[in-house]
């Protein structure tokens, strides 16, 4: 029998991947892609095409139908699907991806913020289920955030809320590829842990005579790891470091908005157990004992598959709305705004 299907696809600053996912966000088949903008826009949206195109084959050999696609990509998106400015996917600020696509492959396209389809997933199927508000955190490449207040998307009057990876933890910091300095982004994400073991081990180089000068300076943040569990101290304390800016920023957020939980996503998650005691500690010093109590502090559940199953999940709700039709884009009115 055929089942209607939307392909979901997270559109990330490293790697794209994507979907078939039916209406109770089962994941049906998946593919993935690197992302690879360096050759320009319209190369990458040829492929983006293609990838898409063979998505939809996919459906069409198992006998299913594709009805629309929802798509998760990083930076501030409009309600019209326009990226307005991403800094970890600059070769799509200001460009109208949802209509684009639409044109191209004949189907409705929605476009929102891969960190609330990663919110929106981890919701509806994942981690975030106990809780009825809670904030999402993706760190990945960068990091991304999510807001879920009383069991609905918040997106803000614009449509940019939860960029809490450029909330500022040093006013003389980093500078970011948003134009500011200090960002949590530059500290928590996978780059912002390699950068900082860089740092230590250029030190030590340089102070103590290790000779490291050279090991690790191309590792990932998933080596660092590794590194981390070995006993090095350099990688332990760039996991320490994360831990403490995380918890810096959750301290004021759980102040603010006295959520239920946390649910922290995306590859640097998997290594939770390096980040949460500093983490921890640092949210008891910065947040009032109430809400500190309270905010709880997970890793997500869905995994690699959250951004997917998310932005198909929301794209399932538009349809069935009469929201996610020919016209491109995320409404207003489907979810909590300002």
């Amino acid at each position: 029998m055929s089942v209607p299907l939307v392909i979901g696809i997270d559109l990330g600053g490293t790697n794209c991947r994507g979907g078939l996912v039916t209406g109770d966000g089962a994941l049906v088949s998946s593919r993935r892609m690197p992302t690879e903008t360096g050759e320009g826009l319209e190369s990458f949206l040829q492929r983006l095409v293609g990838f898409s195109r063979d998505l939809i084959a996919d459906a069409r050999d198992g006998g299913h139908r594709v009805e629309g696609i929802g798509i998760g990509t990083p930076g501030v998106i409009s309600s019209a699907g326009v990226v307005q400015v991403s800094p970890n996917l600059s070769v799509l600020n200001g460009f109208s991806l949802a209509r684009t696509l639409e044109n191209r492959l004949g189907l409705p396209v929605t476009v929102v913020n891969d960190a609330n389809a990663i919110a929106w997933g981890e919701g509806r199927f994942g981690a975030g289920r106990p809780f009825g508000s809670f904030v999402a955190l993706t760190l990945g490449t960068g990091v991304g955030g999510g807001l879920v207040l009383h069991r609905r998307l918040w997106l803000g009057s614009d449509g940019s809320a939860g960029e809490i990876g450029h909330v500022m933890v040093d006013a003389d910091g980093r500078l970011c590829g948003c134009g500011n300095r200090g960002c949590l982004e530059q500290y928590a994400s996978a780059k912002g842990i390699v950068l900082s073991y860089r740092n230590l081990i250029a030190g030590e180089s340089k102070n103590d005579g290790s000779g490291r000068e050279n090991d690790g300076l191309s590792a990932g943040a998933v080596a660092v790891a590794e590194a981390a569990r070995r006993g090095d101290r350099a990688a332990r304390a760039s996991f320490a470091e994360a831990g403490r800016r995380l918890g810096q920023v959750l301290g004021g957020v759980a102040n603010l908005l006295n959520l239920d939980g946390a649910v922290l996503c995306g590859g640097v998650s998997e290594s939770l157990d390096l980040i949460l005691p500093d983490l921890e500690d640092e949210l008891a010093h910065r947040a009032f004992a109430i809400p500190a109590a309270r905010l709880r502090i997970v890793g997500g559940e869905l995994g690699e598959s959250a951004g997917i199953v998310g932005a198909a999940a929301l794209a399932f709700e538009l349809f069935e709305k009469g929201g996610f039709s020919a016209r491109a884009g995320f409404s207003m009115e489907d979810v909590e705004g300002g």
